[in-house]
């Protein structure tokens, strides 16, 4: 993430092409972000408008702000576990007590962000090591899953913590409500589905997945009469339907506007979500933005700080209103890119149908079934915790995959917060256990030298994810240098975060018609066949432990 500024391509004015594009997907982003947004909001126990006032807000007034073009801004999965817990911690058992101090907790993380983005700490991702990051995208993945699963089946759990439910999965299944867990089975049928088929039939990439999921989920609810309470016989067993199993809406959108309670803001528990909200929602949008970035067709660069005070913004709105925190979210902003958007407009036009859609016809999201918006959950979830991203993570090293297990278990056994920072000294620790020094972990021992437009940096000891700022804020020093070289001959330890960051700033020279190398690797060993893995230099016969 970028601490200083870099050359970017600005955007044309929106002629009559531009916009037209924009629209379509605009539209067909709004289609994907309607059942998400209610879902998320629900599964975060928050009201289900909360997901949506977010979305307009991200769409409406946030996408001026930012620098990030092709980003779609809103709620988002990554975030339910946090959101949940404030609301649960911070209610006592009074689940609108909860939501108001909640709200509190956002405003003020808000804050820290937009105080981030002044201080200009866009480079605040690229701290944080890959295997921990992806470790706790996938804990969140598999809480979701653990959570919803019980949604989709029609049964309310007696477990609350993530390990607990997944234990009570069993129970469910031999409890399910057969009309509701039809619904929610069927729904997710069609979301896998769609997504194996769009692989190959390429119309299909053009039709959301979740449009699908409502159009068969919709009609099945009217079908099984949710909106009127009754009873039902199934295998000489009696089941009960009703509207508690559809979405419920304010009557109008200005009723659903909440303030948040502040009485409890500065207590230890509401610190902690505070800090939560600040750091894994900037983590997640400045990761997003980067890799949209990277996905542009025009290849503009964003300037990262300035897209994280639009976040940070648009978190200070949402959180005034009622809404939930909003962060770049991936799985809207590629489809967004996918559909042909063109600029910022295409954030704007889909808050602008979500604004639209909800104060005119309300009582069409009422006849959405919960079930159905599990199933867009847990399809979510097993993306963010993908059995391939385990396999992948192997590939690059079995330390690395240990740190990634490690920060999902104690994750799934505490806390996000708790996990990260667990992920993060085991991953330190195994660096001093493999020769680096105390001191070089955080103060890397670079010499520079330059002539002409030729720069040579020189690390010694160890390039890790902990000095890594250090480094790159080295390298911004040269924003004229045409050549670049970082000479990493006299390390001891190189570790995968810092080869895969280097490996990107590769292709961000590249891009501005520069060049950057990376030498000095032959007497390093790779922990794995991976282009990218850890390098050690290790005594002849001595391999070690790296990461």
């Amino acid at each position: 993430m970028q601490s200083h500024p870099l050359p970017s391509t600005p955007d044309t004015a929106p002629g009559p092409s531009t916009w037209k594009s924009d629209i379509v997907s605009g539209f067909l982003v709004f289609l994907i972000a309607l059942p998400l947004c209610l879902g998320i909001a629900m599964a975060s126990g928050f009201p289900p408008v909360a997901g949506i006032l977010t979305a307009v807000v991200g769409g409406v007034v946030s996408s001026w702000l930012g620098s990030a073009r092709l980003t779609i801004k809103g709620p988002a999965a990554g975030l339910i576990v946090i959101a949940l817990g404030a609301v649960t911690e911070l209610g006592n058992g009074d689940a609108q007590t909860g939501y108001r101090r909640a709200l509190a907790t956002i405003v003020v993380g808000a804050v820290v962000q937009i105080v981030f983005a002044l201080l200009r700490t866009g480079t605040l991702g690229d701290f944080f090591p890959s295997s921990v990051v992806h470790g706790m995208l996938a804990a969140i993945g598999i809480i979701i899953c653990s959570k919803q699963i019980h949604v989709l089946l029609g049964v309310v759990p007696a477990a609350k913590e993530p390990l607990h439910l997944i234990a009570e999965i069993p129970h469910s299944l031999m409890k399910l409500n057969p009309e509701i867990a039809f619904i929610g089975v069927m729904s997710l049928v069609l979301l896998f589905g769609h997504q194996a088929l769009a692989q190959r039939v390429t119309v299909l990439k053009r039709v959301p997945g979740p449009l699908l999921a409502l159009l068969f989920a919709v009609p099945m609810g009217l079908y099984f009469d949710l909106d009127h309470e009754h009873t039902f016989t199934f295998s000489h067993e009696q089941f009960s339907v009703g509207p508690k199993f559809l979405v419920n809406l304010p009557s109008n959108l200005l009723s659903a506007i909440t303030f948040p309670d502040f009485s409890a803001v500065f207590t230890a528990a509401s610190l902690k979500y505070i800090v939560m909200f600040a750091l894994v929602g900037s983590i997640e949008s400045l990761l997003t933005a980067k890799a949209m970035d990277m996905m542009d067709p025009l290849k503009r660069r964003s300037d990262l700080d300035k897209d994280l005070f639009a976040t940070g913004v648009g978190n200070l709105i949402a959180g005034l209103l009622g809404g939930l925190p909003m962060i770049s979210e991936v799985v809207r902003s590629s489809a967004n890119i996918n559909y042909g958007a063109k600029s910022r407009l295409s954030n704007f036009f889909h808050g602008t149908f979500l604004l639209l859609f909800v104060a005119f016809v309300p009582m069409l999201i009422h006849r959405i079934p919960l079930a159905a918006l599990a199933a867009m959950l847990i399809f979510a979830g097993v993306r963010l915790a993908s059995p391939k991203e385990f396999v992948k993570t192997f590939r690059i090293g079995a330390e690395q995959f240990a740190i990634f297990s490690f920060t999902v278990g104690v994750t799934l056994a505490t806390d996000l917060l708790m996990g990260v920072a667990a992920g993060i000294v085991l991953k330190a620790l195994v660096h001093l256990f493999n020769g680096a020094t105390l001191t070089g972990l955080f103060q890397p021992n670079i010499e520079e030298s330059k002539q002409g437009g030729h720069v040579v940096l020189r690390v010694r000891h160890a390039a890790v994810f902990t000095n890594f700022l250090k480094i790159k804020k080295q390298l911004a020093r040269h924003a004229d240098a045409q050549h670049v070289e970082v000479d990493l001959t006299d390390t001891r330890l190189v570790d995968h975060t810092v080869m895969e960051r280097l490996h990107e700033l590769e292709g961000e020279f590249s891009r501005q018609g520069r060049q950057l190398h990376v030498r000095g690797l032959e007497q390093h060993k790779g922990l794995s066949a991976h282009p990218l893995s850890a390098r050690k230099k290790s005594p002849k016969g001595s391999v070690g432990l790296t990461s």
